[in-house]
């Protein structure tokens, strides 16, 4: 795993995993950089690994083991209780894939998880132009052969 550096418009730290298991450790990291409140999105194609980070960022926060982290593609937001830097913290993980319009993201209640106290990461949210607006980060993965992923995170300041 290798980490880098800053831009003028935003912190930007990037990652080569090459395997799943460095993918959560990766995402533990990430938890550590991750200040509530948060909304990120999360780019990747399709088995890139976006709901493996996942798992990371919950373990770190002592809000889930990773077996108990899955894809929300079906029930689209988990919702997990932990602790961040000693105060809690509410983790939603949402997955917009199989959503179409905004009127149909409307219904999930985006802007009542947006708590003071909340990271959330949305998979497939560059589909939505609210998202996109909203957004406070990104993280993007991308297959580099294999088991191998560059993982590229942007917070803005």
């Amino acid at each position: 795993m290798t980490d880098a550096a800053t831009v003028a418009e935003g912190r930007v730290h990037e990652f080569t995993t090459q395997s799943g298991v460095d993918t959560i450790a990766v995402g533990r990291k990430l938890a550590d950089l991750l200040t509530p409140p948060q909304l990120l999105l999360l780019r990747g194609d399709l088995g890139t690994g976006k709901t493996t980070l996942v798992k990371g960022i919950a373990q770190a926060l002592d809000a889930a083991e990773p077996d108990e982290v899955t894809s929300p593609t079906f029930t689209l937001i988990h919702e997990f209780d932990g602790s961040h830097k000693g105060k809690p913290v509410k983790l939603f993980h949402l997955d917009v894939y199989r959503l179409e319009s905004e009127r149909q993201l409307e219904t999930l209640g985006l802007d009542d998880l947006l708590t003071p106290d909340a990271l959330v990461v949305v998979e497939w949210g560059e589909k939505f132009k609210s998202i996109r607006k909203r957004a406070t980060g990104e993280i993007a993965i991308a297959s580099e052969g294999g088991d191998a992923r560059k993982i590229t995170v942007t917070l803005k300041e």
